[in-house]
């Protein structure tokens, strides 16, 4: 768990809380998102919510550091953000215990046996936002074994709302309650309604300058053993656009040392962007190893590449930001969970 966990608040994993629950007695909402990704996906419900009920406490937990990292100076003041806890009995017993949650709203793909069962005897009502299945999970599930145990934890849920037609069949395969299950679309769609912050403006500004209009492409959430791909492309493209410049996102902080070893063994001068090092007319690769800049960067390149796709282990990474901010997207063929935005987009270009 080593660099994945917060130095200091780690007790909270363990339901241990670190402030003291707002308006003790009152009906609390908790949104669950495990990861900076779902965590972005659900901070416009969050601030909708804050919004239209000013009054009401609201909680958000998330797993992951570098989920924190990010959308804890994103939250409107209203919200309490903790880290979630583990599923295990003491720790959610300790959790909802002290919270007293009125309604609970999970992100995704956030199947937590302890939890749900928990939440069920206590008679609280839990929902599962931009409800996703993977393919692996859902023949993982749909065995003799696993299909009894996941049919009871879709019982307990009050709604499910699928992020695609896709995955509401796969719901109801699972013996989810049909009436129970309501489209409402992707809310990763709606990441646009946050908006861009001026500090934002001024570092896409402060990088178009660097960049002096060179050519420029992106290669974003890159798995460890997909940089070795990308640097190949990229080698082949410099021989044709000797000034172009690749923007490297990898999907996972702790990968920057095994791309940085890439880029030496193939003698790519790059820059890390940690480093606050300019951009020279001699750089080929500006490495992004900082977090939750994503959505700004898909706006200083005509072109990206979304990652997660060129593994044959890889299923494919939401590319809607990227599309939203007018990149021409491409990806590798693993590309299974966003087959439902790859039509629209087909339809909607008419190709």
């Amino acid at each position: 768990m080593r660099g994945l966990e917060h130095p200091s608040r780690w007790p909270e994993r363990l339901g241990r809380p670190s402030v003291a629950r707002p308006r003790s007695g009152s009906p609390l909402v908790w949104f669950h998102a495990v990861s900076l990704g779902e965590g972005m996906a659900a901070l416009p419900v969050v601030r909708h919510c804050a919004r239209l009920h000013p009054g009401l406490p609201i909680l958000l937990t998330t797993t992951t550091l570098s989920a924190f990292e990010v959308i804890k100076d994103m939250l409107p003041d209203v919200v309490v953000y903790q880290f979630a806890p583990l599923d295990c009995p003491d720790a959610i017993e300790s959790f909802i215990g002290y919270w007293k949650p009125s309604l609970i709203l999970l992100m995704e793909s956030e199947l937590w046996p302890n939890l749900i069962m928990s939440a069920a005897e206590k008679g609280i009502a839990v929902a599962l936002l931009n409800a996703r299945m993977s393919l692996k999970s859902f023949n993982r599930w749909s065995v003799p074994l696993g299909l009894p145990l996941v049919s009871l934890m879709l019982s307990k849920l009050s709604l499910v709302i699928p992020l695609s037609t896709t995955q509401a069949v796969r719901f109801q395969l699972l013996h989810t309650p049909p009436y129970k299950i309501h489209f409402a679309g992707d809310l990763k769609y709606a990441v646009g309604d946050v908006e861009v912050r001026e500090k934002e403006l001024n570092t896409i500004k402060d990088l178009q300058r660097q960049f002096n209009d060179r050519p420029i492409w992106m290669a974003a959430s890159i798995h460890r053993g997909e940089e070795e791909v990308i640097l190949r492309v990229h080698g082949e493209l410099i021989k044709a656009y000797p000034s172009l410049l690749l923007i490297l996102v990898p999907r996972h902080p702790q990968d920057i040392k095994n791309v940085s070893l890439a880029l030496k063994k193939h003698k790519v001068n790059f820059v890390l962007r940690s480093t606050m090092e300019l951009v020279s007319i001699n750089t080929r690769v500006y490495v992004v190893d900082t977090l939750g800049e994503l959505r700004m960067l898909y706006r200083v390149t005509p072109i990206a590449v979304v990652g997660g796709s060129f593994l044959p282990s890889l299923s494919g990474h939401n590319f809607s930001e990227a599309a939203a901010a007018g990149c021409a997207v491409l990806t590798g063929k693993a590309k299974v969970p966003m087959l439902d935005i790859s039509i629209i987009c087909w339809l909607k270009c008419g190709k």
